[in-house]
């Protein structure tokens, strides 16, 4: 939950500064409030004080201080701190029960497809596993008619003896097939009749029951002591009741058609929930906090960075994998580079199969930043493709700085985060552009105007572009930092004289221009971008220019 601050609250420009200021004013306190560093940030420090501290959780914010009625101020801003955590929380929670739902719904979404046993227990393991991250696991369904334990799923490290497991059914009958659901502190009997490994430090199990019939159990071991939360045996417990009632459907199928029935209805409810929420990191962006603050409607127009990044050559790539080789590829990408952004204060507008769409509501520094260890996270990866005989990712960044309106659209029956703005296609295309100046990030002058901090970064100038549809020039930018070093050290120490050969090609003198250029390849034999417009330099020689060419290059395609 994120960190409480009096600034936020009392600070300038926050919502009960006004109140503050104003109640200070009528009383003719001697009030000063400071934040849990020493500033000032609310009336002016004086001599003589009493000091009241403001706390939440044991957590230090701040103090209020002055004279006698300090005390007065103190509890006021007390009480609007709980306030403020209660709303914290409540937020936190109904984001958590948000994605609780989603695991769920796309779980019981998943069961409807198959009506195999089998099939069902291996999917209900693999949610699990994927979901809580045990070492190992096992489902153990008892045949009332054969008087027999099944074992149609297991996973993860051979942690358990399915062996001595079907033998040793009356002490099962104390765990799993009980009824109940629990972590077991007290795992030594099970040890000893060679139920489990010896390494195994933690266990979980949940009944899986229908209509008070219990069918088996899901039980997972872990190799930590103390791997496994409340939060854990809660999600584990609404898995095996899914998969239950799959199971029992799957096995009984002409018997329960009714509950078969039932549970697609209870699908068709989480859907109808599911779909009305929106994206936290959207609502943010709208100036709430809590999901249930959203309304249809919504907007707000802000100036943002919305940022496109893109896999090159991704159609070469995925001929040589089969669709779920493709599937499985662009999620890890996607988890690569997904926590990048959010970590940055940005957030995913849209995944768009090989392409990432973001958006950078607060500054485009946030964005630069992000699209570095972008690039610096693609050559980690391509490091480990190399160990494994891969070929290599590429992949463009491009990004562009403008208004964007944000908003709740749909009806009362579907929302959805919307965005409209010439912005967000600027940004495409100049990522887009990544491919025609061979260069991995670009950015638009606009962006760089407003960046806040320009020192640490190295930028070449690679003049201006009319795209195909615009009226107006765009000015484009390289970053080079997300280089890897050897490749940075080379690019950083021909900067000024790349400088020089932009400006003599700008001023069609081109030759000269070649020259500096050719000067940099011997530095850089790699620097696809100079050689572009060393290209670009031999073809101008050989057809001329325009007589009001000023540098401007014209896209002919989008």
């Amino acid at each position: 939950m994120a960190r409480i601050s009096l600034k936020n609250i009392v600070g300038k420009n926050a919502p009960f500064n006004a109140v503050f200021v104003e109640l200070i004013d009528k009383t003719g306190a001697a009030v000063w409030i400071e934040n849990n560093k020493g500033d000032v940030i609310l009336g002016s420090a004086g001599t003589d004080q009493q000091i009241h501290s403001i706390e939440m959780d044991g957590e230090y914010l701040g103090s209020v201080k002055g004279n006698e009625d300090a005390s007065l101020i103190a509890q006021l801003l007390q009480n609007l701190v709980l306030k403020e955590a209660e709303k914290k929380k409540l937020g936190h929670e109904v984001l958590t029960t948000y994605q609780e739902l989603n695991v769920i719904f796309n779980f019981t979404e998943t069961l409807t497809q198959t009506i195999d046993p089998d099939i069902i227990a291996n999917l209900t393991l693999e949610q699990a596993t994927h979901s809580i991250s045990p070492d190992g696991g096992v489902i153990i369904l008892w045949d009332e008619d054969k008087k027999v334990l099944e074992i149609p799923a297991s996973s993860g490290e051979d942690l358990f003896n399915k062996n001595n497991l079907r033998t040793n059914i009356g002490l099962l009958l104390k765990i799993g097939l009980n009824g109940q659901s629990e972590i077991i502190n007290d795992i030594s009997i099970l040890k000893s009749k060679g139920i489990i490994a010896e390494n195994v430090q933690s266990l979980m199990y949940a009944a899986m029951k229908v209509k008070h019939r219990i069918m088996g159990a899901i039980i997972l071991a872990g190799t930590r002591p103390d791997q496994f939360s409340a939060a854990n045996l809660k999600l584990l417990v609404t898995l095996a009741l899914q998969s239950s009632a799959a199971i029992d459907s799957a096995l009984l199928y002409e018997k329960n058609i009714q509950e078969v029935k039932e549970r697609e209805e209870a699908i068709l409810r989480i859907h109808e929930v599911t779909k009305r929420f929106v994206p936290i990191e959207f609502i943010r962006s709208l100036g709430k906090e809590i999901i249930t603050d959203v309304k249809l409607g919504d907007q707000a127009e802000k100036i943002v960075t919305v940022l496109f990044t893109d896999i090159r050559d991704f159609t070469t790539l995925s001929e040589e994998m089969t669709p779920e080789e493709n599937f499985r590829f662009v999620s890890s990408f996607n988890a690569r580079l997904g926590p990048i952004i959010r970590s940055n204060n940005g957030f995913i507008n849209q995944y768009l199969g090989d392409s990432i769409m973001a958006i950078f509501p607060e500054k485009a520094d946030d964005a630069i930043k992000a699209a570095i260890e972008m690039q610096k996270a693609v050559h980690e990866l391509n490091a480990e493709r190399i160990k494994e005989d891969l070929p290599l990712i590429k992949a463009g960044i491009g990004m562009h700085t403008g208004p964007l309106i944000m908003g709740i659209t749909g009806d009362e029956h579907r929302m959805d985060a919307a965005t409209i703005s010439d912005t967000v296609n600027t940004a495409a295309r100049i990522e887009s552009l990544t491919k025609y100046y061979r260069s991995p990030l670009l950015l638009s002058e606009k962006t760089y105007e407003q960046l806040r901090e320009t020192k640490h970064l190295h930028l070449r100038k690679l003049g201006s572009v009319l795209l195909k549809g615009k009226n107006n020039y765009l000015n484009i930018i390289e970053c080079i930092d997300g280089a890897e070093d050897e490749v940075l050290e080379k690019r950083i120490q021909t900067l000024p004289v790349f400088k020089s050969a932009m400006e003599l090609y700008r001023n069609r003198d081109f030759e000269k221009a070649i020259k500096l250029m050719f000067s940099i390849i011997e530095t850089d034999p790699n620097d696809l971008t100079i050689q572009h417009f060393i290209e670009n330099a031999k073809k101008y020689l050989r057809t001329g220019v325009p007589e009001n060419w000023t540098g401007t290059e014209e896209m002919a395609s989008k």
